[in-house]
């Protein structure tokens, strides 16, 4: 009742009352309230979140001298459950009411409040990482500041419920892209997690306007957005643990800030959105990009039918990507954008409508509208099944993988080929998983330098199968990715476009981040990872539960790795929030209005990866190139696989050249392990290859380790102040070294042309 509220005081004044129990004594050290049920205590006003719902109805309360005991909280939630306004920041209230939890959270379900003056308590200082996942506890309902400057490291419910999720130092990686799965990458992880608090708004609901949390303290927008990596410094607000109102957002520890802007939080700008891509140099340029389901057949809303199909002719199914036309004509200005944007002259496509190559198809729609943009005929695609003589040469799954190309710069020639065989597309399964790879054969019309890319889609980890999670780090489906990889590897070595062509580029969502064991099968095999090699451990193009890394790749073998004249990750997308993205649903007409732009931004969840390509006409001369050199490198612990534990240096010693109007080249070349036992010569050079500006150089070939014949090696040279060289050797498909890429630490290298 609304006396049960009354402000004012009779022969009973509460502010003389002694006898009260202490906040401290309520909250206890656990994470439960020690003293539940009927008590009277008394505090001052930390933070005021009173009114209607969806406000919190009800205010934060915190004792002003406090217990000095650093394992019980000072402050509580008091929840009043109407919509009065009674309280302001600074008022000392006395309360009566029922102590209990609710969502989590310690609160006072209060039944009389009575006003006592004004005071103030001090700030608490809370900074990341914390010591252990408990610790926030003691600091719940209470005023604390967090001195650091703090990064948004996940903002995925930024526009559900007005929250992001902050980290200390910089953005948490995700653990198996710079760590080994198993216990390395499970330690990272744990640490993760005792780095990061979510910063939410002052209201429960959901889908809020405006959205309080961008740039400079003002509303999100198109324009002012808030991506991966700004930050805050000395955020100062109210630290519980509850949910946002719904329980999608789950019961986690939250700051709900009270200072100035009413609110809102002054992030910094410091991760700009990028106008245009990094530039990769070369000659030709190719790339990939994940559509993030472009279909153009609607089930419209609400979505009670299925009008697409699984392939041409297949079964009914839900449509992906828009529901409506008026969705889509908001979905496809983006796309169009952001592939106008990379400008490649090759660019392979993933997660979009599989329905065909007709004139009313997904890829004929996108195709036509991007020749719109760029001048007709600047854009053409692969039909895979006209070229392979298949139905469904793609599989008969909802999407698919493409190839898109400029004719003016390159020509398909020889066979389009797909890899859709079970043991591929079920990688051991015992149902379909991976969609079916794509690879054709290009050519560069300005030298007839050629090179294979192919398109990949692998199995993705959100849904389980038949051999279940090991819980190392990888997630769901690992097996089938890693049976995957190794029939892609052996489908290539087989050369499917029929062309001999040795310079291959692997493209696509392999859903493996860098070290995982897809990824480690494909370089077993000889590929090289480009993302690895050009931009090391702070690569990414993909965020999950607040953790950076990437899933997109670029891997190219040895006889095209030297072409490579760099590589660049396009950041326009996983570093936006997914509420500027061109969906409409869940959005008010003024957020519809404000959120949208038809740029590159937010285009899908993956960022594009864009190769930079300087391709030699034969990379096999004939009477050029040699390589030669001698002394030490690095071998850091974990190299030598053999003996983990083990870390050095390790001599090398080079002298591989091709002879006058040889087509195979000469040499040698050996390695020994200091203090490891373990020696390696080669027996042959099967091929070297040298880069025109003399700067980057790969050999392979055969030899013997310990005397053991058998071994197989690869070696990587860059020649450019400071060298980098990385020596590989395997037994059979066993790494057995891998020191690199790293700086040599003594000795000289020459790479001649």
């Amino acid at each position: 009742m609304e006396a049960d509220f009354s402000i004012t005081f009779s022969a009973f004044d509460a502010c003389q009352v002694t006898d009260y129990t202490r906040i401290f004594d309520i909250q206890g050290s656990g994470a439960t309230v020690a003293i539940s049920g009927p008590v009277a205590t008394r505090g001052v006003v930390v933070g005021d979140y009173e009114g209607a719902s969806p406000a919190l109805r009800g205010f934060f309360v915190q004792d002003i001298s406090g217990d000095g005991d650093p394992s019980t909280s000072d402050g509580i939630f008091v929840f009043e459950g109407d919509n009065a306004n009674r309280v302001s920041l600074g008022d000392v209230v006395f309360i009566k009411g029922s102590a209990g939890e609710n969502q989590g959270q310690s609160q006072i379900s209060s039944t009389k409040i009575y006003a006592c003056g004004t005071d103030s308590v001090d700030l608490v200082d809370v900074e990341f990482p914390v010591p252990n996942n408990t610790f926030l506890e003691q600091y719940e309902g209470m005023l604390v500041r967090l001195p650091q400057t703090m990064y948004v490291t996940e903002h995925f419910q930024l526009g559900r419920f007005g929250q992001v999720v902050l980290s200390a130092d910089a953005r948490l990686q995700q653990p198996t892209n710079v760590a080994a799965p198993g216990a390395d990458a499970n330690a990272l992880q744990a640490a993760n997690n005792l780095n990061k608090i979510i910063l939410d708004d002052a209201s429960q609901a959901q889908n809020p306007d405006p959205i309080l949390f961008a740039r400079g303290g003002l509303p999100l927008s198109a324009s002012n957005t808030l991506r991966g990596g700004d930050t805050a410094t000395g955020i100062v607000g109210v630290l519980n643990y509850t949910w946002a109102g719904n329980s999608a957002s789950g019961n986690a520890y939250r700051v709900r800030p009270i200072n100035a802007l009413n609110g809102y939080v002054n992030f910094e700008p410091a991760n700009p959105r990028p106008a245009a891509p990094e530039d990769v140099s070369g000659t030709l340029e190719a790339g990939a990009l994940n559509l993030l389901n472009y279909f153009n057949t609607f089930d419209g809303l609400p979505d009670t039918v299925n009008n697409c199909t699984n392939g041409v002719g297949g079964a009914a199914t839900d449509c992906r990507g828009a529901d409506t036309q008026a969705e889509f004509d908001r979905q496809w200005p983006k796309t169009v954008a952001a592939i106008l944007g990379m400008n490649v002259d090759v660019l392979g496509i993933v997660e979009i409508e599989n329905d065909g190559y007709g004139a009313d198809s997904a890829i004929q729609h996108l195709v036509d509208q991007l020749n719109t943009a760029a001048g007709p005929g600047t854009y053409a695609f692969i039909d895979v099944d006209a070229a392979t003589g298949q139905l469904n040469a793609l599989g008969t799954d909802a999407i698919k993988v493409g190839l898109i190309y400029k004719p003016a710069m390159v020509t398909p020639v020889g066979v389009t080929a797909a890899l859709n065989s079970v043991a591929f597309v079920n990688g051991g399964d015992s149902a379909p998983r991976t969609r079916p790879a794509l690879a054709q054969t290009f050519q560069q019309n300005s030298n007839g330098a050629r090179f294979t890319v192919v398109v990949n889609h692998f199995k993705s980890k959100g849904s389980a199968c038949d051999v279940p999670d090991a819980g190392d780090g990888q997630g769901n489906c690992n097996l089938v990715r890693v049976n995957a990889a190794a029939e892609l590897a052996n489908w290539l070595a087989s050369d499917p476009t029929l062309t001999s062509e040795s310079d291959i580029l692997i493209l696509g969502d392999l859903n493996s981040y860098a070290m995982e064991d897809p990824i480690t099968a494909l370089k077993n095999a000889g590929y090289t990872n480009l993302l690895d090699l050009f931009l090391g451990p702070e690569a990414y193009s993909y965020v999950f539960d607040g953790q950076w890394g990437y899933l997109d790749h670029a891997l190219a073998t040895g006889s095209l790795w030297p072409q490579v004249t760099g590589i660049s990750e396009f950041h326009i997308n996983a570093d936006e929030p997914s509420v500027l993205d061109y969906n409409t649903d869940f959005k008010t007409p003024n957020l519809q209005t404000v959120l949208y732009a038809p740029d590159m931004f937010r285009v899908s969840d993956h960022d594009p990866v864009i190769v930079g390509l300087d391709l030699q006409n034969s990379p096999y001369p004939s009477d050029l190139g040699f390589v030669n050199g001698s002394g030490w490198v690095p071998a850091p612990e974990g190299s030598y696989h053999a003996d983990p534990a083990w870390s050095g240096k390790a001599q090398f010693a080079i002298d591989v050249k091709y002879h006058k109007d040889a087509v195979v080249p000469e040499g040698s070349f050996s390695l020994v392990l200091e203090k490891a036992g373990f020696e390696f010569f080669s027996s042959n050079v099967e091929w070297l290859t040298v880069s025109q500006d003399g700067k980057y150089a790969v050999f392979t070939g055969f030899g013997s380790a310990n005397t053991i014949d058998g071994y197989r090696y690869i070696v990587w040279l860059h020649v450019d102040k400071p060298d980098y060289v990385r020596f590989q050797i395997w037994d059979g498909t066993q790494l057995v070294f891998d020191n690199g890429p790293l700086q040599r630490l003594s000795g000289n290298i020459s790479i001649h042309q």
